[in-house]
C-alpha cells in the first residue's frame, strides 16, 4: 500500500519540502529509499504524487510532481459536538469520526462529563487528539483532516458568536421531547435537512445524556430535536451512529 501522509504545508508541482517530524518518522519506518513514491496531502483539496529525495537522521525531503483531484470528503458537512467520553473511548471517537468523514470535532464539558480538562491539560489532549485525526485521515484516504477544537464548556460553546445555526441537531432519547423526524425531512421551512450544501452539527451528550436544563438551554438556542430511536447508545456510539445515517 502506498504511504499517504498529511503535509500542513501549501504544496506545488516541482516543488521540493522538508516532512514535518512526525511524518518523516513514517517515512523512516516503513524504510522507505530515495526515489521510492509517496502521496502526499495538504488538506486544500486533492493529493499529490510525491518522491522521496533525500533521507537523513532526523529529516526527510520529498519532491512534489503532480496534482490528483480526487475528493473523498463526506456531504454533508457535519461536526460532531459531543460530551467527552472517559478514558481511551474519546481516541476511539476521534479516530472512527475521521474515518466516517466528520468536518470537524468540538469537545464539550457538560454537567455530567467525567472528563473535565483545563489548562495544559486541555492543550495536550488537544493535541493528542489531532494526531490521532491526522493518522486516520492519512490511512482512510480523507483529503481533509478535521480539525479537533479546544474543549468547551457547554454554556460557552452555545454563547460563542455563530456557535448555533439552522439545521442543527440535538440528539435526544426517543421520547423526551425529540420526536421521531429524521434530519433528511423537510424543516418548517420546506429546506430539505439533507441539502448537500447545509452545513450539519450534531450535539450529543455525554455519559447519562445532558440535564434537563441542558437540553432547555440547547433547545431555545434553535438546535433541533432527533431521535436514533428506543435503545440507549453509549457516549462514544450516538454520535458516530448519527454521522454514518448523515452521510451514508
Amino acid at each position: 500500500m502506498t504511504l499517504r501522509l498529511f503535509v500542513a504545508l501549501p504544496l506545488a508541482a516541482g516543488t521540493e519540502v522538508e516532512l514535518p517530524p512526525a511524518a518523516a518518522r513514517h517515512v523512516q519506518v516503513r524504510r522507505l529509499q530515495p526515489g521510492d513514491g509517496l502521496m502526499v496531502f495538504d488538506g486544500r483539496g486533492g493529493e499529490w504524487r510525491a518522491r522521496v529525495r533525500r533521507i537523513g537522521r532526523r529529516e526527510v525531503a520529498v519532491g512534489i510532481e503532480s496534482h490528483d483531484d480526487v475528493d473523498r470528503e463526506a456531504m454533508p458537512r457535519v461536526t460532531l459536538a459531543v460530551g467527552m467520553p472517559a478514558g481511551e473511548r474519546m481516541d476511539w471517537l476521534v479516530e472512527k469520526a475521521t474515518e466516517l468523514g466528520a468536518a470537524a470535532i468540538q469537545p464539550l464539558v457538560t454537567e455530567r462529563s467525567t472528563l473535565r480538562l483545563d489548562g495544559e491539560r486541555a492543550v495536550r489532549k488537544r493535541a493528542h487528539w489531532q494526531a490521532i485525526a491526522v493518522a486516520a485521515a492519512e490511512q482512510c484516504g480523507r483529503t481533509c483532516v478535521p480539525p479537533v477544537h479546544e474543549p468547551r464548556a457547554l454554556a460557552r460553546w452555545l454563547d460563542e458568536p455563530g456557535a448555533v445555526r439552522r439545521g442543527w441537531l440535538l440528539m435526544l432519547p426517543q421520547g423526551n421531547g425529540a420526536g421521531a423526524r429524521g434530519p433528511a425531512e423537510p424543516d418548517d421551512e420546506g429546506r430539505d435537512r439533507g441539502d448537500p450544501a447545509a452545513p450539519v452539527v450534531v450535539l450529543s451528550g455525554p455519559e447519562g445524556g445532558l440535564t434537563d436544563d441542558e437540553q432547555q438551554q440547547v433547545l431555545r438556542q434553535g438546535l433541533r430535536p432527533w431521535s436514533l430511536g428506543p435503545r440507549v447508545l453509549r457516549a462514544e456510539t450516538a454520535p458516530l451512529t448519527a454521522l454514518a445515517r448523515l452521510t451514508a
